[in-house]
């Protein structure tokens, strides 16, 4: 069939900008398996369930005694056990989750995907009595056995980490019903917003198009481009509206009944818990936050919409290029070279570490019909190495993504000595990492421009990032609260969520963007809000103490590398407030959310001035 003119310059383009990107690599698996097929898989699947079953027949009902022998006790070893049998199991679904998000429309690798959680939850399910039961122990027996037992004492930070999940323990039957009913549940959910997400279309300019490609559209120097695409978008999420409505009311109403059942006071509690944060902490950080909107956010809106000639900006022209900013494809070699640049210059080995992700197909870049959007680092497993996932095309904000994704993938690499129980980093801290390498590879780039109209573009574009990892976040964090707190009293109405969306949207973007007709089904999109309820924050958490601790490392006459790679191989061995001692920082000081805050601030302050 011919295509029409539209279509053939659209492919035209299409095929020019492929050119332009190079040779983006596709990940390479084979370190974790060789295929979906392989025998490999299949023997790791029944040895994951043999011992998981072996494991509870041996343990179960014996930690007391075992605690209360001291030195003779066998804790130390049961735990090495434990580990082993959650490496495996995490090596199994780590593979699966990555096979099925280079293409989730393929029904093979769905399958694969699905079959796999059913039998790692079956099999976690005989792990599940463990944490449980150590956590009945009496405390006095537990520190003891920590002091006494070498071995035991080696998982000290875990097992004092684990104790905080106490108070909101339920019985054993009950946790386990909840666990593998979670395929059936939550899992079930997630997995259907992601294959719905995927198989959505937006019609733009006669071309049809994937989520990534249409978002991208709304980074267009040509803003007929960007309205089309934003109108596309709407077109396309209001006609989905109910299945995405409904989604989130049972998740939303799935969490209710989880944290009612243990116990929660407030609707993000529990991922207080997990990210091991003090309410107050987070309280204290969106109300800051939400108090800078208007020297921030409405203030650089106001002089962007200036720049662009407009009086007030529509929605699709948030994130519009300014006229400076140059519309050249960036290359992935360069790219490459950029980060690994900007992060060699503050530490080789940082830098080495990076290159192996290049190097040994760590990475899968391309943009393809069917593959999750947006981007990723996953670590997988201690023994093996994490992936990244990115949608590269070109813009300099991806170059932005490679860099956040590089700092997530040296931290995962990194904190993987402290092993798969201890690895694992709190949302908040994990995403430290990665806005510092965003920061390395923005400041890098900056130090090097002299012209006066790139480097205000610069400028623009990093502020432009930072208000949507900061105040974006949090308004998305009060989206959600919303939405949880108003659940609790019934369902909610496509029309009411559109309604809190616009809400916190206003609030927090200001008077100089329009939120014109259709925006308001926007945040069906959203992944974090089905994947990880109250996540968002985190982005917010991580931006303010990177720009506190990038001060710190201007400041520093010596030794901040070394300082700052010991935190990142600490994982999850250390709360908060031990990470950050070292550089003098404190998240519980109302005032440490100010200084980060502040570096935004100053950034728009150069702005104005270069106006």
């Amino acid at each position: 069939m011919a295509l029409n003119p539209g279509a053939k310059a659209a492919a035209l383009a299409a095929s020019q900008v492929s050119s332009a990107l190079g040779d983006l690599p596709e990940w390479d698996l084979g370190d974790l398996y060789p295929g979906m097929d392989a025998p490999e898989l299949k023997r790791d699947l029944a040895k994951a369930a043999e011992q998981a079953i072996a494991f509870e027949e041996r343990w179960k009902g014996t930690l007391s005694s075992e605690a209360a022998r001291g030195a003779e006790g066998r804790l130390g070893e049961a735990l090495r056990e434990y580990e082993a049998i959650e490496e495996l199991v995490g090596k199994i679904a780590s593979y699966a989750g990555l096979v099925y998000a280079g293409d989730t429309s393929d029904p093979q690798r769905a399958k694969l995907y699905g079959d796999v959680q059913e039998k790692m939850t079956d099999a976690s399910a005989h792990l599940l009595f463990f944490a449980l039961e150590l956590n009945l122990v009496d405390d006095s027996l537990i520190l003891s056995a920590l002091d006494a037992d070498p071995a035991f004492g080696h998982y000290r930070p875990w097992v004092l980490d684990l104790r905080k999940d106490k108070p909101y323990q339920l019985e054993d039957r009950i946790e386990q019903l909840f666990h593998e009913k979670s395929i059936t549940g939550r899992g079930a959910w997630n997995r259907l917003f992601d294959e719905t997400m995927t198989d959505l279309r937006f019609e733009v300019g006669g071309e049809e198009l994937t989520l990534e490609p249409t978002l991208n559209k709304l980074q267009d120097p040509d803003g007929e481009v960007r309205r089309a695409a934003a109108e596309a978008l709407a077109k396309t999420f209001k006609a989905n509206l109910r299945t995405f409505t409904l989604i989130t009311n049972t998740l939303s109403k799935d969490k209710e009944i989880s944290d009612r059942w243990r116990g929660f006071e407030d609707i993000a509690d529990s991922r207080h818990l997990a990210n091991r944060v003090e309410r107050s902490v987070v309280d204290a950080l969106a109300m800051a936050v939400r108090e800078a909107y208007p020297r921030l956010s409405h203030r650089y809106y106001a002089m962007k919409a200036r720049w662009l000639g407009m009086e007030t900006m529509n929605h699709w022209d948030r994130n519009a290029p300014l006229p400076e900013t140059p519309q050249a494809t960036i290359g992935w070699d360069e790219a490459k070279n950029t980060v690994l640049s900007a992060y060699h210059r503050f530490s080789p080995d940082m830098a080495d570490i990076a290159r192996k992700f290049f190097d040994r197909r760590w990475i899968d870049a391309p943009v393809r019909p069917g593959k999750a959007p947006g981007a990723f680092a996953h670590p997988t497993v201690p023994s093996a190495h994490p992936y990244v996932l990115l949608n590269y095309m070109g813009k300099p904000r991806d170059v932005m993504t490679l860099a956040h994704e590089l700092g997530h993938g040296v931290h995962q690499v990194l904190a993987g000595a402290q092993g798969p129980l201890m690895a694992s980093t709190p949302l908040t801290l994990a995403e430290t990492a990665s806005v510092f390498g965003e920061m390395l590879t923005f400041r890098s780039l900056l130090d090097k421009t002299s012209d006066r109209r790139e480097r205000k573009a610069m400028l623009a574009q990093k502020v432009e990032d930072m208000i949507n990892t900061v105040v974006r976040q949090i308004a998305f964090y009060e989206f959600e609260r919303k939405v949880h707190t108003e659940r609790k009293n019934g369902e909610l109405t496509a029309d009411r969520l559109g309604q809190f969306w616009l809400e916190v949207q206003a609030d927090s973007l200001g008077p100089a963007i329009r939120l014109r007709e259709g925006y308001e089904t926007f945040w069906t999109y959203i992944p974090h809000f089905i994947h990880s309820p109250f996540y968002v924050y985190a982005y917010a958490f991580g931006d303010c103490l990177v720009n506190s601790l990038y001060a710190v490392y201007q400041n520093a006459e010596r030794g901040f590398q070394e300082k700052y790679f010991d935190m990142l191989r600490a994982g999850g061995t250390k709360h908060h407030s031990e990470i950050l001692a070292p550089f003098g920082l404190d998240a519980t000081d109302p005032a440490f959310w100010q200084i980060g805050l502040g570096v935004i601030g100053d950034l728009i302050d150069e702005l104005e001035a270069l106006e």
